[in-house]
């Protein structure tokens, strides 16, 4: 699987998604498992980027925002165990290959980089909104203009990278982990404040990544 999957057939498809008003985009990999869990993780990216920006309103009561906060806990969720999936699915196509005795642990895993990719395609998509607006001056056209060229370097780099990293890791010249993103605030059993422990016990500090 991992010899038929590439940054540019995962762009393209990110691209493809935003362009629809469906959301819904053809990706080469149908039935694939590593294909469904791009799909599934940038299906709660989109998720996430609308909640997001929901959640910035002033003009919507505040049960509104409590109620986005926890849509955008769940899509956090479920964007991370896509990319767990990803790598999983990834790594058992990798299974025939056995890496060299000095090849390169990659503290980015495959499923990362794929997760940041539809992130950019989030950004581009939107920046690129922003230079077309027709009730933007044209200080604010620029200056958008400006980002998008950034976001899409940016892109190009990154989708370089994982392409290097796959071919690597066919060769066996690097590998890479699964690595659990173990969401502890979204766990009943371990959010001090859901189980009623919380005590004087200091902020988590864990984030939304």
């Amino acid at each position: 699987m991992a010899d038929r999957l590439d940054a540019g057939a995962i762009t393209q498809y990110h691209d493809a998604v935003l362009q629809f008003a469906d959301g819904q985009g053809e990706h080469p990999g149908s039935g694939l498992a590593a294909w469904m869990a791009i799909v599934a993780n940038h299906r709660f990216n989109c998720l996430l980027w609308r909640e997001e920006d929901k959640a910035r309103r002033q003009d919507v009561p505040a049960a509104d925002i409590a109620a986005g906060k926890r849509r955008i806990d769940s899509y956090n969720q479920q964007r991370n165990d896509a990319v767990e999936a990803i790598d999983e699915a990834l790594l058992a196509s990798l299974e025939g290959v056995a890496p060299m005795p000095d090849a390169r642990l990659s503290s980015e895993t495959a499923g990362a980089m794929i997760d940041r990719l539809s992130i950019l395609a989030l950004k581009i998509h939107h920046m690129r909104a922003q230079t077309e607006r027709g009730d933007a001056d044209a200080a604010h056209v620029d200056a958008c203009a400006a980002r998008l060229q950034r976001l899409v370097a940016q892109r190009a780099d990154l989708s370089g990278c994982l392409d290097r990293l796959l071919r690597e890791a066919r060769e066996g010249r690097a590998y890479f982990k699964v690595y659990r993103q173990f969401k502890m605030y979204n766990d009943p059993a371990l959010n001090p404040y859901l189980y009623g422990q919380a005590g004087g016990a200091g902020a988590s500090g864990q984030g939304a990544s």
